[in-house]
């Protein structure tokens, strides 16, 4: 399988490359210069995962607002893309993806930034916020996947964690999965991994690498076509295994007190369900008047509460903590639904000469007037993965602040059962990731 061939590419529109930025360690002011109110600036990182996300963007805004200018401003200077090499712990920060791309928007260069939620700091820079979330083509599949080494580990037995053999070396470079190996698994070994995904994908098909199989957000592997390669999947209730904050969503950043922008992101999450329902409809030949379109503005929801959970513990990249979100299912309601499929690639841009007015504000999602209960699941672990704490909360969220409440509350609990010795313990003993090598 050619890695590089399977990669969907975005169309020559979207590849407008910016200039350099300046060094982010500088002091730039942020600036007030927002685009012309017929153009807007859509900021991302390089990679093709990176690009094709911004194309989920680029098209769901070309639906909504056809009159639009539309370019794409790829960015390769944050920290963690210069150096593929040093492990993520090592960096000592949290904005490691988005630091660079934060200081384009501040400077008024792009109008927001695409990011997979995960990677999103949750303290953003001064100046900017989250606008929007969106569960992208086919809904929010927000589990790990197990990958096998190599084409034939499609057709092996040797499908999930458990098939394998004392010793294997499994390739990871996120602590959170490997405190859970070494809780779950202690049998197997682990060694770091860095790179996109077709880059880790080659790593481990290398003749002589060692690597058994690896670990990554299925989301990711199957929005690069490679869904194919995916053995098993890791999730909560199967396999006792917790995803990432917000692993699976995009996250839309974009300036504060940028009105014109903000309006657009958020009618972009009800287009996105819009859309969802419609294929949903078209897949099972019925219609669409029992949807349920207020799912939009739940998802940026429940990003708030998992996010707001992570901040109130402090957890990023170097914290092995997760947290996912689901909502109870009440009558006339859908409950959250994780897709086994690939996702298909988003729909093509509506044709600017059909129309050149929309009006965002008929787009922009409404809160259900019924309460709406969302369940949280949390953990965080040590870094030897021999202590973990879980737990449950259940919360009404039926607008932005409860759902950061929910997120609170949820942190107050596992801090109440022993998560912050947990967490103590790791901020004074940071060493041991290091010393931990492929154990």
């Amino acid at each position: 399988m050619s890695l590089s061939g399977d990669a969907p590419t975005p169309p020559p529109s979207l590849l407008t490359t910016s200039p350099a930025p300046p060094n982010a360690t500088q002091n730039h002011p942020p600036t007030t210069a927002p685009s012309h109110p017929q153009t807007l600036r859509i900021g991302t990182r390089a990679s093709a995962l990176a690009l094709y996300q911004a194309r989920v963007a680029h098209d769901l805004l070309s639906r909504l607002a056809p009159h639009l200018q539309l370019s794409t401003h790829p960015s390769s200077n944050a920290p963690a893309d210069l150096d593929k090499v040093t492990a993520l712990y090592s960096f000592n920060a949290k904005s490691l993806w988005t630091s660079e791309l934060e200081l384009q928007l501040l400077q008024g260069r792009i109008d927001l930034i695409v990011h997979s939620l995960k990677d999103m700091p949750t303290q953003l820079a001064a100046g900017c916020k989250l606008g929007a979330v969106v569960n992208g083509p086919g809904g929010r599949e927000w589990r790990d996947c197990v990958v096998m080494r190599g084409e034939e580990g499609v057709k092996s037995r040797v499908r999930s964690l458990r098939d394998l053999q004392p010793g294997a070396v499994v390739g990871t470079s996120s602590v959170r999965r490997q405190a859970q190996l070494r809780r779950l698994y202690p049998e197997l070994k682990f060694a770091d991994m860095r790179g996109n995904v077709p880059t880790r994908l080659s790593k481990m098909d290398a003749e002589g690498s060692g690597f058994a199989c690896c670990i990554l957000a299925a989301a990711g592997v199957q929005r690069l076509g490679l869904g194919d390669r995916i053995s098993s999947f890791l999730d909560r209730e199967k396999d006792a295994w917790y995803a990432a904050v917000g692993q699976g969503a995009l996250g839309i950043e974009i300036r504060e007190g940028d009105e014109r922008v903000e309006d657009l992101v958020r009618g972009v999450m009800a287009m996105a369900q819009e859309l969802q329902d419609e294929g949903e409809t078209t897949e099972s030949e019925g219609n669409a008047s029992g949807k349920d379109h207020t799912q939009g503005i739940r998802a940026y929801w429940q990003a708030l509460t998992e996010r707001s959970c992570l901040r109130t513990l402090e957890g990023g990249c170097s914290v092995p903590i997760g947290v996912e979100t689901e909502w109870i299912q009440t009558k006339g309601e859908s409950s959250s639904s994780i897709s086994d499929q690939s996702l298909p690639p988003p729909p093509p841009p509506e044709d600017p000469s059909h129309s050149n007015t929309t009006s965002t504000k008929s787009l922009t999602p409404q809160p259900s007037s019924s309460p709406t209960i969302l369940r949280i699941h949390a953990t965080v672990l040590s870094i030897d993965g021999q202590k973990c704490i879980e737990a449950k909360h259940e919360q009404a969220v039926t607008n932005a602040e409860e759902a950061e409440e929910a997120g609170l509350e949820m942190a107050r609990k596992l801090i109440g059962i022993g998560a912050e010795e947990i967490l103590k313990e790791i901020l004074l003993n940071r060493g041991i990731i290091k010393d931990s090598g492929g154990a």
